[in-house]
């Protein structure tokens, strides 16, 4: 199966000089965690609402802020003619949850593991998957003393 069959063609994108505060608003009024920063049709960053509630909020930084102080960059983006476990391999290589897909220098989806997950129909890609990019993207939950 192609990446192109799960992913989701409606990618949510922002100026990377769009303030944090206004990537959060337009998360909100699309109902989507994510937003990718697009400068000239690429994509040069991408801004999770994790990203804004952990590296914004909670550390008190100023909702003016430029969403690109808050984004991952480089983005990690995948081919619509990959394969699904080509895409997956990837997220897991590179320890993302969301991987924008590109044609031609031009965004044209997105998928999650969510989208794994619900379109798939590859139950034990999506276990497999959902264990080892959270141990790649959170290394020290899985590696760390728990005490007991």
């Amino acid at each position: 199966m192609e990446i192109r069959e799960v992913m989701t063609e409606s990618v949510v994108t922002a100026d990377p000089a769009t303030s944090v505060q206004e990537v959060a608003a337009l998360m909100r009024e699309r109902n989507v965690g994510s937003v990718v920063l697009v400068r000239d049709g690429d994509a040069v960053g991408f801004v999770t609402d994790r990203d804004l509630a952990l590296g914004v909020v909670a550390d008190g930084r100023s909702p003016t802020d430029q969403a690109a102080d808050h984004a991952s960059a480089p983005v990690v983006t995948g081919s619509p003619a990959m394969d699904v476990e080509q895409a997956a391999d990837l997220m897991v290589r590179h320890g993302v949850r969301r991987l924008p897909i590109v044609d031609d220098g031009r965004l044209t989806g997105i998928v999650t593991l969510d989208d794994l997950a619900a379109r798939s129909g590859d139950a034990e890609l999506v276990a497999r998957l959902t264990t080892q990019i959270t141990r790649a993207a959170l290394p020290g939950f899985y590696f760390h003393h728990r005490g007991g």
